[in-house]
């Protein structure tokens, strides 16, 4: 049984079902273009809850910097806090109106406008709320740019 967990610097560390995500939350639509590092773009029409809509039902605590989003399959990637709430960003469980299959991120993918491919993390099923502002997920930790944004080269310049 799929449970995503809100954990970390939170007021409540919280587990979801799916369909709670889906079912007790706000749902939004948004076209937005996911940018690949290798050169593609596709652009949809995504749908799902918004990230600060979950961390404020668990309650965030004041130390918070950053938000770690892990995958069932280990990827974990971060994104400011700041960013998430100024941009309203997206956990998405449909893609063109249809459910994301398994292939393409099922039960939800990030969808982290602005940002290089990398960032709009598939599979998630943990949430966690940080102050570690040095944390580095996958890429990352590989040499790629924590910032991530699309008018910057993905790899690390420092």
């Amino acid at each position: 049984t799929y449970t995503l967990s809100l954990t970390g610097l939170v007021g409540s560390e919280t587990a979801l079902s799916y369909d709670q995500v889906v079912g007790e939350f706000e749902t939004h639509k948004r076209v937005a273009t996911l940018d690949c590092e290798e050169g593609w773009g596709v652009t949809l029409l995504w749908e799902g809850v918004l990230v600060r809509d979950l961390l404020d039902h668990a309650g965030i605590l004041p130390d918070a910097k950053i938000v770690i989003f892990r995958s069932v399959d280990g990827y974990s990637t971060s994104l400011l806090l700041d960013y998430l709430y100024e941009n309203d960003i997206m956990l998405a469980h449909k893609m063109n109106e249809v459910v994301l299959p398994a292939e393409l991120g099922f039960p939800f993918q990030v969808v982290a406008e602005g940002k290089w491919g990398y960032k709009w993390i598939k599979w998630v099923d943990e949430i966690e709320v940080s102050d570690d502002e040095l944390y580095e997920g996958y890429w990352e930790s590989r040499g790629f740019s924590d910032n991530a944004n699309l008018d910057q080269p993905f790899l690390d310049q420092s």
